[in-house]
């Protein structure tokens, strides 16, 4: 199933809802970085909230960037991503390792460790919205639901998982979001969370085959759900030579001119998608009188 997500509303707009499958994407940012078991599930979990966060925002140049940062081994995480159903994301140590917590399972808390969670989004405004929250749990879906209810004062259910294969390869990765309006019933809470103490994990859900709506229907079904937008999701990183060049124009003439009298040329990686972009000295000589100053 490629990855894609759904938006949708229910008990008449009382509630609105994602779901998102994003096995590739999380498989993309694996591989890119190279990460261990418990840092593709922690960065998954994040990529894959930031997925549906994302597509919260109301502009087309709107940018949602979360980041982790805790004392356990990963040190941290960041995802940004947009309107659109593109993310991208990185772990400061994407190699960090973590026993199985009490329950077998990856431990992505204890990976993270005591820490904080920062949600900035650029509006466009002078300055960028940015609240910050200690995390609850480091298990990231349980810190997201009480960042809505703490920062954005929406009672929300936010559920995330990433499942491994035996050769440590994505095998599924997903979750859903729902959202109470300020004008939801009493009667229709109770039913929502009556269905959410019953309901299994984003993952298995995922493994028996379900989809996005299907995974909605199975906690929604009955309160009038109704898909109002479906749309492609996938780890994409907007980095290119082109934006590199500038970065090393940023630098100035004088630093620039440092790294041609070396003769080592200079190396540039992308963070994000993990791309090195190389220049040879006679290209950072070329450089030099596009500088300004």
């Amino acid at each position: 199933m490629a990855d894609y997500m759904v938006r949708a509303t229910a008990a008449d707009a009382q509630i609105r809802a994602f779901a998102v499958t994003s096995r590739e994407t999380v498989e993309y940012a694996r591989r890119a970085h190279n990460l261990s078991p418990v840092v593709t599930a922690a960065l998954g979990r994040l990529m894959t909230g930031g997925l549906m966060m994302g597509s919260m925002l109301k502009g087309e140049k709107d940018l949602l960037t979360l980041q982790i940062s805790g004392a356990g081994p990963v040190h941290g995480l960041t995802v940004t991503a947009d309107a659109a159903g593109n993310v991208k994301g990185y772990a400061d140590c994407p190699q960090a390792m973590m026993p199985p917590n009490s329950a077998g399972k990856l431990d992505v808390g204890g990976v993270i460790g005591a820490g904080e969670l920062t949600v900035i989004k650029d509006m466009g405004l002078k300055e960028p919205y940015s609240s910050t929250i200690e995390l609850t749990t480091g298990e990231i879906g349980d810190d997201l639901t009480y960042y809505f209810a703490a920062s954005e004062q929406i009672p929300s259910s936010v559920a995330l998982g990433v499942l491994m294969e035996k050769n440590n390869t994505v095998k599924q990765a997903g979750g859903f979001i729902l959202q109470l309006m300020p004008y939801t019933r009493e009667d229709v809470i109770g039913r929502l969370e009556e269905k959410l103490t019953h309901m299994s994990p984003a993952t298995t859900l995922l493994e028996e085959g379900r989809t996005p709506e299907q995974i909605l229907g199975s906690v929604l079904g009955d309160m009038g759900l109704e898909v109002t937008d479906t749309m492609p999701v996938r780890f994409h990183c907007g980095c290119s030579r082109e934006r590199v060049e500038k970065v090393l124009l940023g630098l100035g003439r004088e630093e620039l001119q440092n790294l041609i009298d070396e003769g080592q040329g200079a190396e540039l990686n992308c963070h994000f998608c993990n791309t090195n972009y190389a220049f040879t000295t006679e290209e950072l000589l070329r450089l030099i009188p596009n500088i300004s100053h």
